[in-house]
């Protein structure tokens, strides 16, 4: 026994037992990279098709060479522009949108009673005929407070018993839907309640996935300090991601419409704690609206008509990178033709960090089996998931392809488990 210690054993071992469990770091899960926002008077069923179809389009008209579309989105090195450019190129020709949301709120508008009602009745026909299985297609009702209370239970009931009769029950993969302006997680439980009740009259297969938006600043600092955790843990483990709502947040702050824009810093301190307040959960995080569209104003010559589509493609994919700074990885567009800017700085940014990203992880996988094999502890799994969830959200947009993910040594499959998973096959794949 050791006299130099004063501490009881037992006093460790009941320590040890109550602390000493840590649960395994997650693997990624990839989530759509952007979702377009629709007015739902402008949905049907070939809208997906159409959309991508544009977006081709204004890359075609508008992009010139990669030299061009590089410094455009902020690539002045001419060999990663080449890059980029013809892998948003085959981005768009694959699978352009990879999230939309048909819109009953702000794109929708108050309208006559009957007429939102017909609307959800034919929207969701619409979407039960969709055949695009590659893009995350959702809903976002009005808000579940004050005037639009009835109204958006209402539209809520029409469109997902519309779309489960239609689809007998199995609704499409990934179907959300989106609360706005929410203020209070009661809000929230009221939605998840309305869900429940909705999927066991109509016998939903599966659980439809929630999404918030975080767009007033009781929604994101309460009394207690911050309130994004307890409106995710209302939703009763549906919430799949937290958007910020830019502009009605600003505006409710007191800024005027002339300085409402993404860059602002009430819109920096929103996403950092947004992001805080998720953190290490799977909960998405998604970045508001670029308002200035790429479009060419009327009767403009050739050459203005391409400098405008331009500036606004150079601001977006500056708040698409605004974002990721922070660790947001998905965004709205509004318009087909942000889709190209969007890609292109996305695309930039995983292939500038490419040659890198696979030198570090190639080495803490053979570093960190070398360790174990030798009966080392190897406790820093989260820098390797880390480093895998590069991988794993550049893989899914079209940024890397396989080649980039065969270098780093690991494979598509082993992507699916956590860091800490891969180390352990690996050292008992290779035990003699």
């Amino acid at each position: 026994m050791n006299t130099d210690l004063s501490l009881p054993p037992s006093l460790v071992d009941a320590l040890a037992a109550r602390l000493g469990s840590v649960e395994p770091t997650a693997p990624a899960r990839a989530r759509p990279v952007h979702v377009v926002y629709g007015g739902a008077h402008l949905f049907e069923a070939t809208t997906p098709a159409k959309l991508g179809e544009r977006a081709r389009t204004a890359m075609d008209a508008w992009s010139g060479d990669a030299s061009t579309f590089g410094r455009t989105i902020g690539v002045a090195d001419d060999a990663l522009a080449e890059a980029v450019t013809a892998r948003v190129r085959e981005k768009l020709a694959r699978r352009p949108v990879e999230a939309l949301c048909i819109d009953f709120e702000d794109g929708y508008g108050p309208r006559a009673d009957d007429e939102e009602d017909a609307e959800a009745l034919r929207a969701a026909g619409e979407l039960a005929r969709t055949t695009a299985p590659e893009t995350t297609i959702g809903v976002r009702i009005k808000a579940l407070s004050g005037a639009t209370v009835r109204r958006a239970a209402r539209t809520l009931d029409l469109f997902v018993t519309a779309l489960a009769r239609a689809s007998r029950g199995d609704l499409r993969d990934g179907f959300s839907v989106t609360l706005p302006k929410v203020t209070s997680p009661d809000e929230v439980t009221a939605l998840v309640d309305l869900l429940e009740h909705l999927e066991s009259a109509l016998g939903v297969a599966r659980k439809i996935d929630v999404e918030l938006m975080i767009e007033t600043p009781r929604a994101i600092l309460g009394a207690g300090g911050l309130a994004i955790p307890s409106l995710v843990e209302a939703a009763r483990g549906r919430a799949v991601a937290v958007h910020l709502g830019a502009y009605d947040l600003t505006a409710e702050l007191g800024v005027t419409a002339g300085d409402q824009r993404l860059d602002h810093p009430y819109c920096d301190l929103a996403r950092m704690l947004v992001r805080l307040s998720i953190a290490g959960s799977l909960v998405a995080a998604s970045d508001g609206a670029t308002t200035l569209l790429p479009t060419a104003p009327k009767d403009a010559s050739p050459e203005d008509a391409a400098a405008a589509v331009r500036r606004a493609w150079a601001l977006h994919a500056s708040n698409v990178r605004r974002a990721i700074d922070v660790g947001i990885f998905q965004g709205w567009d509004l318009h087909p033709a942000q889709l190209p800017a969007r890609y292109g700085a996305l695309f930039a940014y995983f292939l500038t960090q490419r040659d890198a990203m696979t030198a570090r992880l190639r080495s803490f996988v053979a570093h960190a089996t070398q360790a174990s094999r030798v009966g080392q502890a190897f406790d820093d799994a989260a820098t390797g998931q880390g480093l895998m969830t590069f991988f794993v959200r550049g893989l899914a947009c079209g940024a890397l392809d396989e080649d980039d993910l065969r270098a780093t040594t690991l494979t598509t499959e082993e992507l699916s488990r956590s860091f800490a998973e891969i180390v352990a096959a690996r050292v008992t794949t290779a035990a003699p």
